[in-house]
């Protein structure tokens, strides 16, 4: 894929995922970003809105130099800021990469991740606002979050934005690649939000959609009485299923040709 096209798909994911009738993020929030090649990738810049996403609102960062920063320890916040400014590619830009761009970095070396989107959704944050949070989100209710979101969650602990959630983010997703052999699509942050994560743009798309509706279905077991999660070997059985992978092809194509 070439720089045009993933810049135009990194800003079509960015429009839908700051659309206020979804309910991702409000004003400024949330950030995105995609992989260019082996050595830079493009994250969205500090105060830009992602319903408004352009050419201009991302930033064209140096993926070593960014990955980095995520080796050091004790760094104050003006430190944090110089290092992001020095990975930047364009030493002329006025624009300055999101604080959380460290995770980005981190999350778009995993195999098969060109993408990420990262939101607060009202519903996400209601679970991730509970003191049940890890608890929560721990297992799968029905198939089509087996699908899009994957067998298992990773939950990360509420740490400050930035370099500190970068680290946990990288351990946790460590600690998932170890269990499963296999790249998480969804990471949930305690009092925080949502982290999806693709190959494709659309994929992201999808993931996010389908944890907002998971969240909201949660919400509305409990109120009924209790959840009821699928049995493990459900769940391991529907994420390998041909016909599901199937389907999730069909998927990728149909949004392809729209």
């Amino acid at each position: 894929m070439s720089e045009k096209e993933v810049i135009a798909q990194l800003i079509t994911m960015s429009r839908e995922l700051g659309r206020p009738e979804n309910d991702y993020v409000i004003l400024g929030e949330g950030n995105t970003s995609a992989r260019i090649d082996d050595e830079h990738f493009l994250v969205k810049a500090s105060g830009k809105y992602l319903a408004d996403s352009d050419e201009n609102t991302f930033v064209n960062v140096r993926l070593k130099e960014a990955l980095a920063i995520l080796d050091q320890d004790n760094l104050t916040d003006d430190e944090i800021k110089e290092l992001l400014f020095a990975a930047c590619a364009d030493p002329k830009s006025n624009l300055r990469p999101s604080i959380e761009t460290t995770f980005h970095a981190y999350l778009l070396t995993l195999p098969g991740v060109n993408f990420v989107g990262h939101t607060h959704p009202t519903p996400i944050l209601a679970m991730m606002c509970s003191v049940n949070a890890e608890n929560i989100i721990r297992g799968r209710i029905c198939p089509e979050e087996i699908v899009f979101c994957g067998p298992e969650s990773v939950y990360v602990e509420y740490g400050d934005p930035g370099f500190t959630l970068g680290k946990k983010i990288r351990e946790n997703v460590s600690q998932y690649l170890d269990k499963y052999g296999s790249t998480p699509k969804v990471i949930y942050v305690q009092n925080h939000g949502l982290i999806a994560l693709a190959g494709t743009a659309d994929e992201v798309l999808a993931a996010t959609a389908v944890a907002c509706k998971a969240a909201r279905a949660l919400m509305g077991a409990v109120i009924f009485g209790g959840v009821r999660y699928l049995p493990k070997a459900d769940v391991d059985r529907i994420y390998v299923r041909p016909d599901e992978a199937y389907r999730l092809e069909q998927i990728k194509r149909a949004r392809n040709q729209q």
